[in-house]
């Protein structure tokens, strides 16, 4: 068996130098020292988290795009740009005109409450909904039974256990409610949002990071349709407050809270007396995605495209721990940015494929999958001329040895990693990524998130959902969750650039292939029923 496994090694080794020499060569030119060179820029403090919109994210766009000017990749964005411009609106609290009035005392938004939602006044009397779902196929109702019309829903934040994402699809409305959407049906006229005890307990720093952000939209995505109610998160003294009288106190609720014990069933007294006024201001802000044209060799095929993709953006700065405010974002999405900018260069500078190659760095996946939603909406190439997309989401961490800590559980190792979505949509897709790894590299593509019930709902959670959405075949190369996903600790001297190399030689070896097919990848498949929305 030992002699065996040598063979293998050799066996593997021996396809990778063969390959080197033929048509994936150029894979060569994308080296570890070369994405950590570019991932040490990216994911540097001076990036400052690369929040949606910041100063920071902009000089990573402005980073990306010199690059490709560089190499001779055109621009793809808007006039002659690299850059798609999206427009946001930011709404945020006018504090002087927002309170909320308990029993005659008052509460003031950024010290006692958070405020979201639709503008308004509400006063009126209490229903409590515990967390306020209603999903039909699991014959859940908390409103069952509750008249909230002309009434303040007061309910939990977040959603009980047995409760997931899966549940969420189908039409809102008709398969499922939370409380904004079923009370603007059923005529509420605003909600009271009860932390969880961990929110609860860390108010002090929650206050301090959001109280002065407000929220940001796309222009382009708002719906005046959509439901919205006036809606205020409260302190741990406005829960006090508001609990204080009932049979069950604000002290009570919390520990409740805490030890995940349940108050189904609380009633709020007729005697209780709670009025809100909500007001904003908004104004207008921009981001963009980035995106650059790499022209194919054959006049008839470069006219079709080749879409490979990752998200630029991160979480930001929030407060300071151990002197370190920056969520830095070197896996999530970093690693991607810099697979993606090292696969360019590799392809500009070697031999062009026959179809054009479309590079989008997606802006704003952290907040929503923002910037893959507005570009396959608003295309800056034909929509229908794109034969696939391939994305990239966080591919530089691996598990290590003997490494116990449960939230590691599911990090890929070294040589591995997580393909999703590859046999979908299209059975020549998922047969020509298995042929061109077994005959490359040879990564163990790990296949668990492909089920349609995975729980995790990856395949939902980053941008080429929406390409999927619209019918592009599509693959997603990722690590695996871990102990630093959206935490400060996600960081560069943790990346494994090795690991990192294997999968952007993979993924060029895969479009090489792809932009040079003189067949696009049929799609002979529906999603299930499961990853459609």
């Amino acid at each position: 068996m030992k002699y065996l496994k040598v063979l293998f090694v050799v066996a593997a080794t021996f396809n990778a130098l063969f390959a080197f020499q033929g048509k994936y060569k150029g894979a060569e030119a994308i080296t570890a020292n070369q994405l950590r060179d570019y991932l040490t820029f990216i994911a540097s403090d001076e990036l400052e988290g690369r929040d949606t919109p910041s100063r920071g994210l902009n000089t990573a766009a402005k980073f990306i795009a010199t690059n490709l000017s560089r190499w001779g990749i055109k621009p793809g964005g808007d006039n002659g740009t690299y850059f798609q411009k999206i427009e946001l609106r930011r709404s945020k609290i006018d504090v002087a005109q927002t309170c909320v009035d308990i029993n005659g005392q008052k509460f003031w938004h950024g010290k006692d409450f958070l405020g979201f939602g639709a503008d308004g006044a509400a006063t009126g009397k209490l229903v409590f909904v515990g967390y306020g779902y209603r999903i039909a196929k699991k014959n859940f109702n908390a409103f069952e039974g509750v008249d909230v019309k002309g009434k303040i829903i007061v309910k939990y934040a977040g959603r009980p256990e047995f409760i997931s994402d899966a549940d969420f699809t189908g039409k809102m409305g008709e398969d499922w409610d939370g409380a904004t959407s079923y009370g603007t049906r059923n005529g509420a006229v605003g909600i009271l949002l009860v932390p969880d005890f961990q929110s609860l307990a860390t108010w002090d720093q929650t206050q301090r990071t959001q109280a002065g952000k407000g929220s940001l939209q796309v222009e382009k995505f708002i719906n005046p349709s959509t439901p919205s109610l006036p809606t205020i998160t409260l302190s741990p003294r406005a829960v006090l407050a508001l609990f204080q009288g009932e049979r069950m106190d604000g002290i009570r609720v919390m520990n409740a809270l805490a030890s995940g014990d349940s108050i189904a069933g609380f009633e709020f007294s007729e005697a209780k007396k709670v009025s809100f006024t909500f007001s904003t201001t908004v104004e207008k802000a921009w981001t963009q995605n980035v995106i650059g044209i790499l022209e194919g060799s054959d006049p008839s095929l470069k006219k079709e495209y080749l879409a490979i993709g990752a998200h630029y953006d991160h979480v930001g700065m929030g407060t300071a721990m151990d002197g370190d405010s920056i969520w830095n974002g070197a896996d999530d999405d970093g690693s991607g940015t810099v697979s993606v900018l090292s696969i360019a260069e590799a392809l500009a500078k070697g031999s062009r494929p026959k179809r054009s190659t479309l590079f989008v760095w997606h802006v704003g996946e952290e907040k929503g999958l923002w910037g893959s939603h507005y570009f396959v909406n608003n295309p800056t190439v034909p929509i229908k001329d794109i034969v696939a997309q391939l994305n990239i989401d966080m591919v530089g961490r691996s598990k290590k040895d003997g490494d116990a800590d449960p939230r590691n559980k599911s990090l890929s190792g070294p040589n591995e990693v997580y393909v999703i979505g590859s046999q979908m949509m299209s059975s020549a897709l998922g047969n020509l990524s298995e042929s061109v790894n077994k005959s490359f590299i040879n990564l163990k593509f790990n296949y668990t998130y492909d089920d349609p019930n995975d729980p995790n709902r990856f395949f939902f959670r980053s941008d080429h959902f929406n390409y999927a959405q619209k019918g592009i075949p599509i693959i997603f190369y990722f690590d695996g969750e871990h102990e630093d996903y959206h935490q400060r600790g996600d960081e560069v001297q943790k990346i494994d650039f090795e690991k990192m190399q294997k999968i952007a030689r993979t993924v060029y070896a895969m479009a090489w292939e792809l932009a040079g097919d003189m067949k696009r990848p049929k799609v002979d498949k529906e999603l299930p029923k499961e990853l459609k929305e």
